[in-house]
């Protein structure tokens, strides 16, 4: 029992540890405020060209939703950091996270906006559209807004669970949480670092955790 609580609850290195796993944490929550907009902006887009435009758009989107989901998001983060310089393009690890990122999260968050966009009632479009207001305009004032309602618990849950994801930034060297702790651990030769931005994690994530589960039994409690 001691050896356990020595190698991943040990109080002391937990606290030589805790100022850089803050720095860390600070990281995550700025990576957090940028890929996530970025994200619910793309995948917005992708569903507003995949549901209004041109089988000429449609079909290379669906090609591109289909791609960006199936593809393992670590393995495009190395690709991007590791291989656009063979381009002749030396890319910041921020940078290429935030790329990887809007790649990957724009599918998803453009599938769940889709799903959102088809659950509007046709009568709303034509009705929308007998008051005068343009198509970008009823998409925008009247179409977007339901959408988004009907499926505030599926975006919630996505955001959820891109905040996690963004530990993968630590394999480009990005000094978030977990790229803090690593390098806490290799120091210290214990284990303790880890468990200590776990508890990061929870704290941050579990208020997020309890809000969605909160909607999800009003959402139910109405129909």
């Amino acid at each position: 029992m001691t050896l356990i609580i020595d190698s991943f609850f040990n109080v002391k290195i937990m606290q030589a540890a805790f100022p850089l796993l803050l720095q860390g944490l600070g990281m995550t929550i700025v990576l957090c405020f940028v890929v996530i907009p970025v994200g619910l902006a793309g995948g917005l887009i992708v569903a507003l060209l995949g549901t209004q435009g041109s089988n000429w758009v449609r079909w290379p989107l669906v090609a591109y939703v289909d791609f960006f989901r199936a593809f393992p998001p670590l393995v495009l983060l190395i690709f991007i950091y590791f291989g656009i310089p063979f381009t002749g393009w030396d890319i910041a690890p921020f940078t290429a996270v935030v790329l990887g990122f809007l790649l990957n999260t724009s599918s998803y968050y453009g599938e769940i906006f889709r799903a959102g966009i088809e659950s509007v009632v046709r009568g709303q479009f034509e009705a929308a559209r007998s008051t005068g207001l343009s198509a970008a305009q009823t998409m925008a004032y009247v179409v977007v807004p339901q959408a988004v309602r009907n499926v505030v618990p599926d975006l919630i849950s996505n955001t959820l669970e891109v905040a996690k994801l963004t530990s993968i930034a630590s394999v480009v060297a990005l000094p978030e949480l977990l790229f803090a702790a690593r390098s806490a651990q290799s120091i210290t030769y214990n284990a303790s670092p880890i468990v200590l931005a776990a508890l990061f994690y929870l704290v941050l994530l579990w208020p997020v955790v309890r809000v969605l589960s909160r909607l999800e039994h009003r959402m139910l409690a109405r129909h």
